[in-house]
């Protein structure tokens, strides 16, 4: 009789759980119980919906109270918790533009330039304003050679936002013309002049404030040449002449085709050469800022 109750007792342990007692939603929770809103605290907000009402938007410039009247983009974006990419419900590039947003979270961006700012807001069905307030100024950037402007067209600029000792750690714009306004938050920027195509560059670092343009002009050391291969000195020049400009360690700075190619240089010596039906001219030449002149390589054995 003991043994075969010792034998029940064991069987009985070796029976698999009925598939009841195993609670899908995990320890403690019971099989009928709802599974957890995302209406509740610490998940996702409630949608979207309800009243529409206007959102009336502006923005300043950090560190004053004149308002911005051009160069903005709105975007209005849901308030996310849930790690989904939130959608766009509006945009506007109007200055002050007057949004209906029907009620719930949302995040308002405007972006300035390459400056931008946000704030999260919550409509409730009612009428309501804000103010944005944008960290930023301005470069307008120029060359010259001595008291000589540079072209705007002859010239162009590349802004740089340094990196530790990497004073170009990483490009904000390149192409940036002469004259115009680079809107960008405050900092320090890092900016390289090139005149013309080859190596007539500076640099400068120079700082943005709120509110404020920096008006920049960047002075250059070069001069552009014209380059000729003629039979005598002031004789008409040769079409289809290939030129090669050097540095008189060998180094090719610029090469040209034609009768008589115009090669910016920064101040310094150099080395020409020309070659035409075969035949191969050399000279050395030398560039002095603000000196434009022609340069001319006898073509003669």
């Amino acid at each position: 009789m003991v043994r075969r109750t010792v034998w029940l007792a064991v069987a009985a342990a070796l029976l698999p759980v009925p598939a009841q007692a195993q609670s899908p939603f995990g320890p403690g929770l019971g099989p009928n119980l709802p599974s957890p809103s995302i209406t509740e605290p610490g998940l996702p907000s409630p949608s979207i919906g309800g009243e529409e009402a206007a959102l009336a938007l502006s923005a300043v410039l950090g560190g004053g109270e004149r308002k911005l009247a051009s160069g903005l983009a709105w975007r209005v974006y849901e308030d996310r918790s849930d790690g989904v990419k939130p959608a766009i419900v509006a945009r506007s590039s109007e200055a002050e533009p007057s949004l209906r947003l029907p009620a719930g979270a949302y995040v308002v961006t405007v972006t300035y330039g390459f400056a931008s700012a946000s704030k999260k807001v919550v409509m409730s069905g009612q009428p309501q304003s804000e103010r944005l307030r944008v960290n930023a100024g301005a470069l307008k950037l120029s060359g010259a050679i001595g008291d000589t402007r540079i072209p705007p067209g002859q010239i162009a600029f590349s802004v740089f936002v340094p990196i530790g000792t990497n004073s170009e750690g990483r490009l904000v714009r390149s192409g940036v013309k002469a004259g115009e306004l680079l809107r960008l938050p405050e900092g320090t920027y890092h900016v390289v002049s090139t005149y013309g195509e080859s190596n007539a560059i500076q640099r400068a670092d120079l700082k943005v404030e709120n509110g404020r343009v920096t008006d920049a002009t960047l002075n250059h050391r070069a001069a552009t040449v014209t380059l000729k291969l003629v039979a005598s000195a002031g004789a008409e020049a040769f079409a289809g002449t290939a030129f090669s400009v050097l540095t008189p360690g060998g180094d090719t700075i610029r090469e040209a085709i034609g009768a008589f190619p115009q090669v910016t240089l920064a101040e310094g010596d150099y080395v020409l050469i020309a070659r035409h039906d075969g035949q191969v001219y050399t000279r050395e030449f030398k560039v002095e800022s603000g000196m434009d002149r022609d340069v001319e390589v006898l073509a003669k054995s």
